[in-house]
């Protein structure tokens, strides 16, 4: 910029060098030419005075060389006709080659005074009328340029060019200046941007002037504050979203336009690996679902939240939501794991089919009982006990059916909150065995003593009570109920002999209503799911150990009791 803004600076200067120049030359030879003119027409009339004084006397064509000489003029006189009559002068110019000599012959005759001074050569002609005389009536006179006149106005010129050379370079060196001060101020300007344009917003910007480009300085280094606030504001916006982003249980995947994988939460890295890490492209993941025909709908313009569903090979069920770019570069893909919530949903509904039906056997048993007494089996003794038993009996087993639906659904809700306390569970142990039907099976139980849980004592021995007696129907030698302290928590298992869980039933076991598939109707289907229950409300867990033909071990930890 310092040589063009400097080449401005030249060209203006030499604009306005030519300008002065031109005005001052122009004036100058208008002054010289009115003072030319002056001199010739002083001259003129004296030599005019002179010749009046010469044709009185009768000695024109002697004096005129003379007074032509003497004046420095070529002279020449005319009579009433315009004939010449003299004509004199050391500038060796005759009549025809003064030129316009007819111009200020006629402006003489008709008793008027003419000047004219050529711009070409310099030269004055006067022409006046002389009204003394009889013999003459209109001199001419030719002068020209004085010779001083021409050297003063070489020297001037010489001298207007001289000063517009030294404007010239005077406004080149000023221009440099100027220019390399302006580019200076320009460049600290040019490096802040460009600062601020890789992300930099440190960079300040200080004027010492403020002027245009100091204000210039100064709204710049007003949006620089602004833009670095905005940054600032935005990596904050965008470190929260990545840790919320972080926390979702399920897998988040953003997209740009060329199916590239720009981020991707831990969730989706932990589910599928190296395969949605960032910087690579979104995989085919399955066969049913093509992920790059779902991403590039997503970046249409009239694209709508996508949604898919996919079974996995290995028996899982996968939600697919995809969120429209719009305005974004990024699209993202939600991946979500509702195999658990389709399992959960599936058993609501067996819940409810299968808490009718068993409502519906006891209560039926019963209204069918009841009909037949009074329809007249109340009158035979037999068939009234016979029938009283079958009441007393479903009675009882919707008695129990009840209660046990009421303990799971309390449990659920956490309706009434659980008051932990110590519990020494050698005496819980010996009083389950004591109370349960233990038939041709054995029960050896294995805790010492000094073993005390944290929980409460119906709800530990409602547990309990349950998982002895599932052992108890399935064992065919003997079940073991041991508890021992590990740390600060105590481990409670309960072990059976008997045929162990298939392993297409291993995740259901803890489903309500859920009996295994074995065609054995002894109980229903509550307890595990009333123990997975009971135990979370305690703060402990429940897992269970099983091998096909090889027995099944419940485990249940609850914190325990550090004795001193």
């Amino acid at each position: 910029m310092r040589w063009w803004l400097a080449g401005i600076f030249v060209l203006i200067a030499i604009l306005t060098a030519a300008l002065v120049a031109t005005v001052a030359s122009r004036q100058t030879d208008t002054a010289v030419r009115s003072n030319s003119e002056a001199i010739a027409v002083g001259k003129t009339v004296s030599a005019a005075f002179a010749i009046e004084r010469a044709i009185g006397e009768g000695t024109l064509a002697v004096d005129l060389p003379t007074i032509a000489e003497s004046h420095n003029l070529a002279l020449y006189v005319f009579d009433r006709k315009g004939r010449l009559v003299g004509s004199g002068g050391s500038i060796g110019t005759g009549w025809r080659s003064v030129p316009n000599g007819a111009a200020a012959l006629a402006s003489a005759r008709a008793d008027h005074r003419f000047v004219e001074t050529s711009r070409k050569t310099g030269a004055t002609l006067v022409g006046l009328p002389l009204r003394r005389t009889a013999s003459a009536h209109a001199l001419v006179a030719y002068a020209r340029r004085p010779a001083a006149y021409g050297q003063s106005l070489a020297i001037f010129h010489r001298e207007v060019l001289r000063a517009a050379l030294w404007a010239v370079l005077v406004a080149a060196i000023s221009g440099l200046v100027a220019a390399a001060l302006i580019a200076r101020r320009l460049r600290r300007i040019d490096t802040a941007a460009a600062a601020i344009e890789e992300g930099d917003f440190d960079v300040e910007l200080r004027p010492r002037f403020r002027d245009e480009v100091g204000s210039l300085a100064l709204t710049i280094d007003r949006m620089r504050r602004r833009l670095g606030e905005s940054f600032e504001q935005l990596r904050a916006e965008r470190d929260r979203l990545e840790r919320l982003l972080e926390q979702l249980e399920e897998g988040v995947i953003g997209i740009d336009r060329d199916l590239v994988i720009r981020f991707a939460n831990g969730r989706a890295r932990e589910s599928f690996g190296q395969q949605v890490w960032p910087g690579k492209r979104l995989p085919e993941l399955w066969s049913e679902l093509s992920l790059h025909e779902f991403g590039r709908q997503l970046f249409r313009q009239d694209a709508a939240v996508a949604e898919a569903r996919v079974d996995t090979d290995d028996s899982r069920v996968i939600s697919v939501v995809g969120i429209p770019a719009r305005t974004s570069e990024l699209a993202l893909i939600v991946l979500a794991d509702i195999t658990e919530k389709e399992r959960r949903e599936r058993a609501e509904r067996e819940f409810v089919a299968n808490a009718s039906h068993e409502l519906r056997t006891p209560v039926s048993a019963i209204m069918s009982a009841v009909e037949a007494l009074q329809a007249g089996a109340a009158e035979t003794p037999a068939d009234r006990d016979r029938f009283i038993d079958l009441i007393a009996r479903q009675a009882g087993r919707l008695g129990r059916l009840t209660r046990s639906l009421l303990i799971l659904a309390r449990a659920q809700t956490r309706e009434e909150p659980i008051q932990l306390e110590p519990v020494s569970l050698r005496p819980l142990f010996d009083e389950i065995v004591a109370s349960s039907a233990v038939g041709s099976v054995a029960v050896r139980v294995d805790c010492p003593d000094d073993v005390i849980a944290l929980a409460q004592r119906d709800v530990a021995e409602q547990v309990l009570s349950n998982l002895l007696g599932n052992a108890l129907k399935h064992s065919t030698e003997v079940v073991v109920l041991s508890a021992r302290t590990d740390d600060d928590m105590v481990v409670i298992e309960v072990s059976d002999s008997g045929p162990g869980i298939p392993r297409t039933a291993e995740e259901r076991i803890f489903d309500r209503f859920y009996t295994g598939g074995n065609g054995r109707r002894e109980g229903f289907g509550l307890g595990l799911a009333i123990v997975r229950e009971a135990v979370r409300a305690l703060g402990g867990s429940v897992e269970i150990e099983s091998e096909p033909g090889d027995g099944t071990t419940a485990r249940v930890i609850l914190a325990g009791v550090i004795q001193p």
